[in-house]
Protein backbone atom coordinates (compact mmCIF):
# COMPACT_ATOMS: atom_id res chain seq x y z
CA UNK A 1 0.00 0.00 0.00
CA UNK A 2 1.42 2.86 -1.60
CA UNK A 3 0.72 6.84 0.05
CA UNK A 4 0.00 5.46 3.88
CA UNK A 5 0.14 7.58 7.15
CA UNK A 6 1.74 5.58 9.92
CA UNK A 7 0.97 6.63 13.48
CA UNK A 8 2.78 4.03 15.22
CA UNK A 9 3.96 5.11 18.44
CA UNK A 10 7.36 3.16 18.03
CA UNK A 11 8.45 1.79 16.02
CA UNK A 12 7.49 4.59 14.38
CA UNK A 13 7.65 5.86 10.67
CA UNK A 14 10.78 7.13 9.04
CA UNK A 15 11.43 10.72 7.19
CA UNK A 16 11.22 9.07 3.41
CA UNK A 17 14.43 11.04 2.10
CA UNK A 18 16.10 9.23 4.77
CA UNK A 19 14.56 5.82 3.56
CA UNK A 20 15.46 6.55 -0.02
CA UNK A 21 18.96 7.26 0.70
CA UNK A 22 19.60 4.09 2.67
CA UNK A 23 17.96 2.29 -0.23
CA UNK A 24 20.46 4.02 -2.67
CA UNK A 25 23.48 2.81 -0.37
CA UNK A 26 22.25 -0.36 0.66
CA UNK A 27 24.41 -2.46 -1.58
CA UNK A 28 27.22 -0.20 -2.42
CA UNK A 29 28.02 2.32 0.71
CA UNK A 30 30.90 5.13 -0.09
CA UNK A 31 31.96 3.13 -3.08
CA UNK A 32 32.77 0.27 -1.22
CA UNK A 33 31.00 -2.51 -2.78
CA UNK A 34 29.60 -3.38 0.19
CA UNK A 35 26.34 -2.55 2.63
CA UNK A 36 27.02 -0.53 5.64
CA UNK A 37 25.98 -3.36 7.48
CA UNK A 38 29.18 -5.72 6.59
CA UNK A 39 32.03 -3.35 7.18
CA UNK A 40 33.42 -3.61 10.30
CA UNK A 41 32.51 -1.20 13.18
CA UNK A 42 36.15 -0.31 13.83
CA UNK A 43 37.07 0.32 10.41
CA UNK A 44 38.14 3.91 9.57
CA UNK A 45 34.83 4.64 7.09
CA UNK A 46 32.36 3.58 9.69
CA UNK A 47 34.28 5.65 12.31
CA UNK A 48 34.11 8.57 10.60
CA UNK A 49 30.24 8.21 9.92
CA UNK A 50 30.18 7.52 13.73
CA UNK A 51 31.52 10.30 14.44
CA UNK A 52 30.13 12.32 11.92
CA UNK A 53 26.72 11.13 12.89
CA UNK A 54 27.42 12.42 17.10
CA UNK A 55 28.76 15.65 15.46
CA UNK A 56 25.47 16.30 14.00
CA UNK A 57 23.66 15.30 17.04
CA UNK A 58 25.83 17.71 19.05
CA UNK A 59 25.09 20.37 17.19
CA UNK A 60 21.21 20.11 16.27
CA UNK A 61 21.15 19.57 20.39
CA UNK A 62 24.04 22.74 21.08
CA UNK A 63 25.85 19.42 23.32
CA UNK A 64 28.03 21.47 25.58
CA UNK A 65 31.78 19.77 25.37
CA UNK A 66 31.30 18.69 29.07
CA UNK A 67 28.80 16.10 27.94
CA UNK A 68 29.56 12.87 26.44
CA UNK A 69 26.92 10.92 23.69
CA UNK A 70 26.75 7.31 24.02
CA UNK A 71 24.66 5.13 21.32
CA UNK A 72 23.95 2.06 23.50
CA UNK A 73 22.22 -0.88 23.16
CA UNK A 74 19.12 -2.12 25.50
CA UNK A 75 16.91 0.27 24.29
CA UNK A 76 15.17 2.94 26.73
CA UNK A 77 14.34 -0.03 29.66
CA UNK A 78 17.70 -0.89 30.02
CA UNK A 79 18.37 2.69 31.20
CA UNK A 80 16.47 2.46 33.95
CA UNK A 81 18.91 -0.26 35.53
CA UNK A 82 21.97 1.54 34.56
CA UNK A 83 20.68 5.06 35.93
CA UNK A 84 21.02 3.92 39.31
CA UNK A 85 23.65 1.99 38.63
CA UNK A 86 25.66 4.77 37.65
CA UNK A 87 24.50 7.99 39.56
CA UNK A 88 23.60 6.11 43.21
CA UNK A 89 26.07 4.80 45.71
CA UNK A 90 24.09 1.55 47.47
CA UNK A 91 21.71 3.37 50.09
CA UNK A 92 21.36 6.93 48.62
CA UNK A 93 18.03 8.00 47.88
CA UNK A 94 16.91 8.20 44.18
CA UNK A 95 13.71 10.62 43.89
CA UNK A 96 11.26 9.95 40.83
CA UNK A 97 8.55 11.96 39.41
CA UNK A 98 5.47 9.46 38.60
CA UNK A 99 3.05 10.82 35.37
CA UNK A 100 2.54 7.80 33.75
CA UNK A 101 2.96 4.02 32.34
CA UNK A 102 6.64 4.87 31.37
CA UNK A 103 7.68 6.78 34.69
CA UNK A 104 6.76 3.38 36.51
CA UNK A 105 8.41 1.10 34.59
CA UNK A 106 11.27 3.04 35.45
CA UNK A 107 10.29 3.38 39.31
CA UNK A 108 9.78 -0.70 39.49
CA UNK A 109 13.40 -1.05 38.23
CA UNK A 110 15.12 1.27 40.17
CA UNK A 111 12.99 0.04 43.35
CA UNK A 112 15.14 -3.77 42.91
CA UNK A 113 18.13 -2.37 44.27
CA UNK A 114 17.44 1.02 45.78
CA UNK A 115 16.12 3.38 48.08
CA UNK A 116 13.17 5.05 45.47
CA UNK A 117 11.22 7.76 46.59
CA UNK A 118 8.75 8.67 44.13
CA UNK A 119 8.65 13.22 45.19
CA UNK A 120 5.49 13.74 43.28
CA UNK A 121 2.66 10.73 41.67
CA UNK A 122 0.12 12.37 39.61
CA UNK A 123 -1.57 8.69 39.98
CA UNK A 124 -3.76 6.70 37.62
CA UNK A 125 -5.50 7.15 35.18
CA UNK A 126 -2.48 9.70 34.56
CA UNK A 127 -4.30 12.95 32.96
CA UNK A 128 -2.24 15.90 34.53
CA UNK A 129 1.71 16.51 36.70
CA UNK A 130 1.33 17.12 40.02
CA UNK A 131 2.82 21.46 40.41
CA UNK A 132 6.38 21.81 41.57
CA UNK A 133 4.96 23.19 44.58
CA UNK A 134 4.16 19.82 46.14
CA UNK A 135 6.96 17.84 45.21
CA UNK A 136 8.88 16.19 48.24
CA UNK A 137 12.25 15.95 46.70
CA UNK A 138 15.10 16.34 48.98
CA UNK A 139 19.51 18.13 48.29
CA UNK A 140 20.49 14.96 49.40
CA UNK A 141 19.10 12.88 46.36
CA UNK A 142 21.98 11.05 44.27
CA UNK A 143 19.43 12.25 41.39
CA UNK A 144 15.74 13.04 39.93
CA UNK A 145 14.40 11.20 36.97
CA UNK A 146 11.14 12.05 35.49
CA UNK A 147 9.14 10.96 32.12
CA UNK A 148 9.06 14.60 29.61
CA UNK A 149 6.58 12.66 27.40
CA UNK A 150 4.57 9.75 28.45
CA UNK A 151 4.11 7.79 24.93
CA UNK A 152 1.08 5.89 26.23
CA UNK A 153 -0.74 8.45 28.11
CA UNK A 154 -0.28 11.92 26.19
CA UNK A 155 0.82 13.73 29.12
CA UNK A 156 3.98 15.82 28.42
CA UNK A 157 6.15 18.11 30.54
CA UNK A 158 6.06 21.41 28.94
CA UNK A 159 8.86 22.97 31.08
CA UNK A 160 12.11 21.35 32.56
CA UNK A 161 11.90 21.21 36.05
CA UNK A 162 14.57 23.05 38.39
CA UNK A 163 15.83 20.66 40.58
CA UNK A 164 19.09 22.82 41.97
CA UNK A 165 22.10 20.71 42.26
CA UNK A 166 20.69 17.44 42.14
CA UNK A 167 21.19 15.95 38.90
CA UNK A 168 18.32 16.22 36.94
CA UNK A 169 17.97 12.80 34.46
CA UNK A 170 15.12 12.31 31.77
CA UNK A 171 13.55 9.45 29.48
CA UNK A 172 13.30 11.55 26.65
CA UNK A 173 12.63 8.69 24.03
CA UNK A 174 9.10 10.18 22.85
CA UNK A 175 9.96 14.28 22.53
CA UNK A 176 14.09 14.03 21.76
CA UNK A 177 14.74 15.96 18.55
CA UNK A 178 11.39 17.34 18.23
CA UNK A 179 12.21 20.39 19.34
CA UNK A 180 15.14 22.66 21.25
CA UNK A 181 16.19 21.78 23.75
CA UNK A 182 18.77 22.98 26.83
CA UNK A 183 21.10 20.03 27.47
CA UNK A 184 22.59 21.70 30.05
CA UNK A 185 20.03 21.81 32.60
CA UNK A 186 20.33 18.12 32.83
CA UNK A 187 22.74 15.71 34.22
CA UNK A 188 21.55 12.84 32.00
CA UNK A 189 19.47 12.17 28.86
CA UNK A 190 18.31 8.89 27.35
CA UNK A 191 16.20 7.73 24.45
CA UNK A 192 15.32 4.78 22.95
CA UNK A 193 15.55 5.63 18.81
CA UNK A 194 12.70 4.01 17.75
CA UNK A 195 10.25 7.54 17.98
CA UNK A 196 12.35 10.48 16.30
CA UNK A 197 16.10 9.38 16.46
CA UNK A 198 15.92 5.73 13.70
CA UNK A 199 14.99 2.45 14.23
CA UNK A 200 14.65 0.40 17.35
CA UNK A 201 17.97 -0.96 18.39
CA UNK A 202 19.74 1.72 19.33
CA UNK A 203 19.33 4.35 22.30
CA UNK A 204 21.15 7.49 22.62
CA UNK A 205 23.00 8.98 26.37
CA UNK A 206 23.67 12.39 26.74
CA UNK A 207 25.81 12.73 30.35
CA UNK A 208 27.45 14.88 32.06
CA UNK A 209 31.01 14.39 32.87
CA UNK A 210 31.17 14.44 36.36
CA UNK A 211 28.50 11.87 36.78
CA UNK A 212 30.79 9.27 34.85
CA UNK A 213 32.74 8.23 37.52
CA UNK A 214 29.81 7.41 40.24
CA UNK A 215 29.52 4.10 39.00
CA UNK A 216 30.98 1.10 41.41
CA UNK A 217 34.45 -0.28 39.48
CA UNK A 218 32.43 -3.93 40.06
CA UNK A 219 29.88 -2.61 37.54
CA UNK A 220 29.79 -5.03 34.24
CA UNK A 221 32.16 -2.69 31.32
CA UNK A 222 28.56 -2.97 29.51
CA UNK A 223 26.31 -1.24 31.96
CA UNK A 224 29.23 1.31 32.72
CA UNK A 225 28.59 4.81 30.88
CA UNK A 226 32.16 5.59 32.24
CA UNK A 227 33.79 2.17 30.40
CA UNK A 228 31.50 2.94 27.57
CA UNK A 229 32.55 6.38 27.13
CA UNK A 230 36.40 5.16 27.06
CA UNK A 231 35.51 2.42 24.81
CA UNK A 232 33.31 5.15 22.14
CA UNK A 233 30.73 3.25 22.42
CA UNK A 234 32.26 0.55 21.08
CA UNK A 235 32.98 -2.18 23.69
CA UNK A 236 31.08 -4.41 21.33
CA UNK A 237 29.83 -4.59 18.54
CA UNK A 238 27.35 -1.63 18.30
CA UNK A 239 24.19 -2.03 16.23
CA UNK A 240 26.17 -0.41 13.05
CA UNK A 241 22.71 0.03 10.28
CA UNK A 242 20.88 1.77 13.26
CA UNK A 243 23.59 3.91 14.12
CA UNK A 244 24.09 4.78 10.44
CA UNK A 245 20.70 5.28 9.85
CA UNK A 246 20.08 7.92 12.80
CA UNK A 247 22.88 9.63 11.29
CA UNK A 248 21.25 10.41 7.77
CA UNK A 249 18.29 11.48 10.55
CA UNK A 250 20.42 13.67 11.89
CA UNK A 251 21.13 14.87 8.54
CA UNK A 252 17.98 15.36 7.13
CA UNK A 253 17.01 17.37 10.35
CA UNK A 254 19.94 19.83 9.82
CA UNK A 255 18.64 19.99 6.35
CA UNK A 256 14.97 20.68 7.28
CA UNK A 257 16.53 23.54 9.33
CA UNK A 258 17.04 22.05 12.73
CA UNK A 259 14.98 21.90 15.69
CA UNK A 260 13.21 25.25 15.59
CA UNK A 261 11.82 23.50 12.43
CA UNK A 262 10.97 20.59 13.88
CA UNK A 263 8.93 22.33 16.58
CA UNK A 264 7.20 24.78 14.76
CA UNK A 265 5.81 21.60 12.55
CA UNK A 266 5.26 19.56 15.78
CA UNK A 267 3.41 22.01 17.09
CA UNK A 268 1.07 22.75 14.16
CA UNK A 269 0.13 19.21 13.68
CA UNK A 270 -0.52 18.67 17.51
CA UNK A 271 -3.15 21.90 17.63
CA UNK A 272 -4.29 20.72 14.20
CA UNK A 273 -5.74 17.79 15.89
CA UNK A 274 -6.62 18.72 18.99
CA UNK A 275 -8.59 21.18 17.79
CA UNK A 276 -10.42 18.87 15.59
CA UNK A 277 -11.25 16.81 18.76
CA UNK A 278 -12.27 20.14 20.88
CA UNK A 279 -14.53 20.75 18.36
CA UNK A 280 -16.34 17.54 18.08
CA UNK A 281 -18.70 16.12 20.75
CA UNK A 282 -17.96 12.73 19.43
CA UNK A 283 -14.15 12.76 20.42
CA UNK A 284 -12.85 13.26 23.23
CA UNK A 285 -8.67 14.13 24.99
CA UNK A 286 -8.53 13.22 28.61
CA UNK A 287 -5.41 15.15 29.16
CA UNK A 288 -5.22 18.23 30.69
CA UNK A 289 -5.02 20.80 28.64
CA UNK A 290 -1.76 22.05 30.13
CA UNK A 291 -0.03 18.90 29.91
CA UNK A 292 -1.18 17.57 26.36
CA UNK A 293 1.40 15.72 24.75
CA UNK A 294 2.82 17.02 21.15
CA UNK A 295 3.85 13.48 20.13
CA UNK A 296 1.22 11.29 21.19
CA UNK A 297 -2.86 12.08 21.12
CA UNK A 298 -4.96 9.89 22.46
CA UNK A 299 -8.43 9.53 21.92
CA UNK A 300 -11.83 7.92 22.64
CA UNK A 301 -14.89 8.11 20.72
CA UNK A 302 -18.65 8.45 22.31
CA UNK A 303 -19.53 5.22 21.07
CA UNK A 304 -17.07 2.59 22.09
CA UNK A 305 -18.73 -0.23 20.03
CA UNK A 306 -17.57 1.69 16.92
CA UNK A 307 -13.60 1.50 18.04
CA UNK A 308 -13.17 -1.02 15.75
CA UNK A 309 -14.91 -0.05 12.42
CA UNK A 310 -12.96 3.48 12.92
CA UNK A 311 -9.97 1.40 12.92
CA UNK A 312 -10.98 -0.52 9.69
CA UNK A 313 -12.21 2.54 7.94
CA UNK A 314 -8.81 4.31 8.54
CA UNK A 315 -6.66 1.50 7.73
CA UNK A 316 -8.41 1.57 4.67
CA UNK A 317 -7.75 4.96 4.04
CA UNK A 318 -3.95 4.20 4.41
CA UNK A 319 -4.10 5.72 7.74
CA UNK A 320 -2.21 2.84 10.10
CA UNK A 321 -1.44 1.77 13.56
CA UNK A 322 -4.19 4.65 15.40
CA UNK A 323 -5.16 1.94 17.99
CA UNK A 324 -5.00 3.05 21.55
CA UNK A 325 -2.59 1.76 24.10
CA UNK A 326 -3.99 -2.04 25.30
CA UNK A 327 -3.40 -0.52 28.98
CA UNK A 328 -5.93 2.47 27.87
CA UNK A 329 -8.23 1.70 24.88
CA UNK A 330 -9.29 4.23 22.26
CA UNK A 331 -7.00 5.74 19.66
CA UNK A 332 -3.75 7.18 19.57
CA UNK A 333 -1.82 8.98 17.03
CA UNK A 334 1.70 9.79 17.54
CA UNK A 335 3.04 12.64 15.51
CA UNK A 336 6.66 12.43 15.50
CA UNK A 337 9.04 14.16 12.94
CA UNK A 338 8.71 11.90 10.11
CA UNK A 339 4.69 12.96 10.38
CA UNK A 340 3.75 15.17 7.53
CA UNK A 341 0.99 18.16 7.63
CA UNK A 342 -0.79 16.40 5.36
CA UNK A 343 -0.80 13.48 7.67
CA UNK A 344 -2.26 15.60 10.48
CA UNK A 345 -4.66 16.80 7.65
CA UNK A 346 -6.12 13.22 6.40
CA UNK A 347 -6.69 12.23 9.62
CA UNK A 348 -8.68 14.92 11.02
CA UNK A 349 -10.80 14.84 7.61
CA UNK A 350 -11.42 10.89 8.12
CA UNK A 351 -12.61 11.69 12.01
CA UNK A 352 -14.89 14.37 10.71
CA UNK A 353 -16.33 12.40 7.93
CA UNK A 354 -16.65 9.26 10.37
CA UNK A 355 -18.40 11.24 13.03
CA UNK A 356 -20.81 12.70 10.23
CA UNK A 357 -21.91 8.98 9.66
CA UNK A 358 -21.63 7.65 13.00
CA UNK A 359 -22.30 10.67 15.19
Amino acid sequence: MSGVHNFSAGPAMMPAAVLERAREELRDWQGSGMSVMEVSHRGKAFVAAAEKAEADLRTLLGVPDNYRVLFLQGGATLQFSMVPMNLAAPGQRVEYVNTGAWSQKAIDEAGRHWDVAVVADAGAPYRDIPPPSVWRSSASAAYLHYTPNETIGGVEFHYIPDTGDVPLVADMSSTLLSRPLAVDRFGLIYAGAQKNIGPAGLTLVIVRDDLLGRGADTLPAMLSYARQAEAGSMLNTPPTFAWYLAGLVFEWLLAEGGLAAMAGRNYRKAARLYNAIDSSSFYTNPVDEDCRSWMNVPFTLARPELDALFLEQAEAEGLLNLKGHRSVGGMRASLYNAMPMAGAEALVAFMQEFERRHG
